[in-house]
């Protein structure tokens, strides 16, 4: 009688204290805004800052366990005011995203007709630029960030701050030029900075006529989500490069094609995309 009453006792204890559907919505809520969270400082300088927030977390709950009264106050003092550090750090990444949530809100994620024609317009100035490039056989390189910061390559170049147009980019290219040297970086519809200095791939199966310009438009997708255009200076072919990827010998449509689809749909995987290590041209 005892031992079933102990067994009820205890069943009743578990089915009080187990997790209920508001429970279960919180934590999915939480676990949503983390990975968010980390999604936007990943690959960026913020990421450290993170690392560094936990390993004060971690710290602080050791020193409570072992006894440490004074780092354990000294520790308790940062980590309290960490909520308010982080946004100050995170400041621009905040506002980004908060943008972001603020336009999907609107009708439904529904595009402005402004911002329809403003990415129109920048679709038209990327590929006229890299046509006329190719044509006259002018190195290029251009990356065109999404979710992924780009701040650190940001910080290498000159910023520029200014709507993406052909004329802009194709003197930015110029050879002989200050800028002409490094990647031009486009946030949006903005070309957000110039001679930008870009991680070359390690990658070892690329083919050896691909030089530097293609090995850093390479190497900057294996870190992050964004896309690189390159123009190659020597034959005047234009490449694309994704996850790691590259895909050479595109024409005008199929840039064009591709950039349709990056900016409509980000989170549509561009087709046509070939391992490094495989044939670089275009069926």
């Amino acid at each position: 009688m005892d031992f079933s009453l102990q067994t009820l006792q205890n069943a009743f204890w578990n089915l009080r204290n187990r997790a209920g559907l508001a429970d279960i919505i919180d934590i999915i809520i939480v676990a949503i805004i983390i990975y968010q969270l980390l999604r936007l400082v990943r690959h960026t300088r913020g990421s450290a800052v993170l690392k560094g927030f936990g390993l004060l977390l971690v710290a602080t709950l050791i020193s409570n366990i072992v006894g440490l009264v004074g780092l354990n106050w000294i520790l308790g003092q940062i980590v309290s005011n960490g909520a308010l550090v982080l946004v100050i750090l995170f400041q621009p990444e905040l506002r980004q995203a908060l943008e972001q949530v603020g336009r999907g809100a609107l009708l439904g994620s529904a595009m402005r007709s402004d911002e329809a024609e403003e990415i129109q317009s920048a679709i038209d100035g990327i590929v006229e630029c890299c046509v006329h490039l190719s044509r006259r056989r002018v190195g290029a390189l251009i990356v065109i960030g999404q979710k992924t910061g780009l701040k650190e390559y940001i910080e290498t170049g000159t910023k520029v701050d200014a709507v993406t147009s052909s004329p802009l980019l194709e003197n930015i290219f110029e050879p002989n030029t200050p800028l002409h040297d490094g990647a031009v970086i486009i946030e949006g519809t903005r070309v957000v900075a110039a001679a930008c200095i870009l991680t070359l791939t390690e990658n070892r199966n690329i083919r050896r006529e691909l030089g530097t310009r293609h090995r850093a438009g390479i190497g900057v997708t294996e870190t992050t989500d964004a896309l690189s255009i390159i123009v190659s200076e020597e034959t005047g072919v234009i490449s694309i490069a994704r996850e790691g990827e590259i895909s050479r010998g595109l024409d005008e449509q199929d840039l064009r094609n591709i950039l349709d689809g990056l900016y409509q749909k980000p989170q549509r995987r561009l087709f046509g995309l070939i391992p490094v290590g495989k044939e670089g041209t275009k069926a």
